[in-house]
């Protein structure tokens, strides 16, 4: 039976889909008296010249969601004939994607109006659009204006854009114009909290190659193998040679790092392996952004070193972010993809969006991480840094305390076709010498030494209990809710892959954002949402990892220590993808989400599981128990064994 076969018999509808989307017509009509207005951060500056040559990504539907949903369980469904049989990018048009007819239709259309349809992405979902903002205006009824935040200026539209009724069947979005930055990188250095950048001067000018340091907070992608049973797979010639890992990110890098880093801590690996491909012209440099850029590629390359790498960087905007993952899907060269950028989830929906309804972009991030499945590509990303309030605080878009303990996860790692990487603590000892440096501290003297014995779920709450213990009150509040991001979907479905597993849970009641006396959003409760993370490994800064960065050489140091984040997980994944397709000798792996849950259910932990079961620790909400949990997912991984069960 062919995909088309398949399409066209009852059989796909054997296969439970696994997403559905929800509606949500009180959270989309909740905030009319602030339609169209700033957000309380920013200044509406007027419309937008319009003459301005502005840019737009214009999604179109795939053709039968619900089949697309099915084919993709089917392939990773063992008594499936589909079991990963992949399909190459003319096979997903011909079977998914719209015809040449309607992507002709929709450039008529934008072409009627002088917006010239400058790509249209070999998979037929995405066009990348550009004309003047009197011609976007007039085409999809907008308004555009220029906003001023935070010492930034953009622009963007009022309102969602108005899809013509003969178009209602072909398009799904249009994303922008806007150039407005949206998504914050996941990666955190222990200075953020203190306010000040000091730098472990062994770090500075490494004397001698780092190998494996043994000391957290300084760790390298080899104390990383150490951890969590690696070594195996490399004793037996296993690199991810003949694997291509990609990286897609919102700001462009020094590739010049990736390379020092990997010499640094022993690596030997090509010197031409790194392959940068600008998406939308590119993103910038940036000390916000670079990094974590630089820290993806080490971590991803540095796990797998015998694998190239496609770098996919793109501005910091919604319509460059859907892009980013249109391209590696319509390109089709890499094998698996990581992503450490995001947004909260709840910031999609009109109450906290200015009135304007977004929900039709995490759509469309949801038909490219279908498509990324269907082709093979295992893709990850890393469920953020602020435990289970991710709202707060990087997010905060100006409506001050009352969104800092309102339960919400991150976007795209709610999406159930993608697999979310949530946060650890690994055992540490941290001497009240090495705290007093850290913090600008004095502890009295007798204090003990902060000590975490057993890898737990990342919440810096302990170390938060610890400091106003033994110092004061000035450390109450002072580290929340900096933690591995976890929890449950509002706009998601519980995926199939989820279902029988114990430890899932619903929504919250009483989850709700008021402003200035207002009610902005009442989060729906007990609903059965996609839980989140799926699985978790080492991401607090105090047991974390040094970086090379070269936009960070005048302030942490080119070589800087105490970095965390799910940042560091997501590419980490991506590497240990990359091992295990080597080692079962399947090019692509596809959607692993289906496949953990499966093992979970099989193995349970413990002796030869996959699995290492997180039974301590808290991300300020979800605490770590046997079993699944919305902190550290099914838990941390034995790579090794992982590799002999897939």
């Amino acid at each position: 039976m062919d995909v088309l076969t398949f399409l066209r018999s009852r059989s796909h509808r054997e296969y439970v889909r696994p997403v559905v989307l929800i509606v949500l017509p009180v959270i989309l009509t909740i905030l009319s008296p602030l339609r169209a207005q700033a957000s309380p951060s920013e200044q509406d500056l007027g419309a937008t010249d319009g003459t301005q040559i502005v840019t737009a990504s214009v999604v179109l539907n795939v053709r039968n969601l619900d089949a697309l949903e099915s084919y993709v369980a089917s392939t990773q469904d063992r008594n499936s004939r589909f079991y990963h049989q992949f399909l190459s990018v003319p096979e997903f048009v011909r079977n998914f994607a719209p015809d040449s007819a309607q992507v002709a239709a929709v450039t008529q259309y934008l072409n009627s109006f002088g917006i010239e349809a400058t790509e249209v992405y070999a998979d037929n979902l995405l066009i990348a659009a550009s004309g003047s903002v009197d011609a976007f205006n007039k085409a999809f009824a907008l308004s555009i204006h220029d906003f001023s935040k935070a010492g930034e200026r953009f622009h963007r539209p009022l309102q969602e854009a108005t899809i013509p009724a003969s178009l209602k069947d072909a398009l799904l979005a249009i994303v922008g114009p806007s150039d407005e930055p949206r998504f914050v990188s996941h990666a955190v250095n222990l200075n953020d909290f203190v306010g000040s950048t000091p730098v472990n001067p062994n770090l500075v000018q490494p004397s001698k190659t780092l190998g494996a340091t043994g000391t957290p907070g300084e760790y390298t992608v080899l104390d990383f193998a150490n951890l969590y049973d690696v070594n195996p797979l490399y004793n037996i010639g296993i690199n991810g040679s003949g694997q291509t890992i990609g990286i897609a990110t919102l700001a462009a890098f020094h590739p010049s790092d990736a390379y020092y880093y990997w010499n640094l801590v022993g690596l030997k690996v090509s010197q031409h392996r790194i392959k940068v491909v600008k998406v939308d012209g590119g993103g910038t440099l940036n000390a916000s952004g670079s990094p974590e850029t630089s820290l993806d590629v080490e971590q991803s390359g540095g796990v797998a070193p015998g694998a190239n790498i496609i770098v996919y960087d793109a501005p910091n905007t919604t319509a460059a972010f859907i892009d980013l993952f249109y391209k590696a899907a319509s390109d089709n060269l890499v094998d698996s993809l990581s992503a450490s950028w995001g947004e909260a989830e709840i910031y999609f929906f009109a109450a906290l969006n200015r009135g304007v309804d977004h929900t039709g972009q995490l759509r469309g991030f949801h038909q490219a991480f279908l498509e990324l499945a269907a082709q093979g590509i295992s893709t990850f990303t890393s469920a953020a840094d602020e435990g289970a309030y991710c709202a707060n605080p990087k997010y905060n878009e100006g409506y001050g305390r009352q969104i800092d303990n309102v339960l919400s996860v991150d976007s795209p790692a709610s999406d159930p076709a993608i697999t979310a990487a949530g946060g650890t603590t690994l055992p540490i000892t941290y001497t009240t010498e090495t705290l007093d440096t850290l913090f600008k501290i004095k502890l009295p003297a007798n204090t003990p030494s902060l000590v975490v014995s057993t890898q737990r779920v990342w919440g810096q709450d302990y170390l938060q209990d610890y400091l106003v213990k033994y110092v004061g009150k000035k450390f109450e509040n002072y580290f929340f809710p900096s933690g591995g991001g976890g929890g449950v979907s509002i706009f998601w479905s519980l995926p199939a892959y989820q279902n029988g597993t114990s430890g899932i849970r619903q929504s919250e009641p009483g989850q709700r954002v008021v402003h200035k006396g207002k009610d902005l959003l009442n989060l729906p409760a007990n609903f059965s949402g996609r839980n989140l993370p799926d699985v978790a490994l080492n991401a607090d800064p105090l047991s974390g990892y040094i970086l090379v960065s070269s936009v960070l050489k005048k302030t942490y140091g080119y070589v800087s220590d105490l970095w965390g984040g799910t940042s560091f997980v997501a590419p980490q994944l991506n590497g240990v993808s990359a091992l295990i397709s080597q080692w079962t000798g399947q090019k692509r792996l596809g959607l692993w989400n289906p496949t953990l849950y499966l093992l979970q259910q099989s193995y349970g932990y413990g002796q030869g599981s996959p699995f290492v079961d997180i039974t301590t620790g808290d991300n300020w909400y979800y605490y770590g128990v046997p079993g699944y949990e919305p902190a550290a997912g099914i838990g941390a991984l034995d790579v090794t064994e992982l590799a002999n069960s897939f």
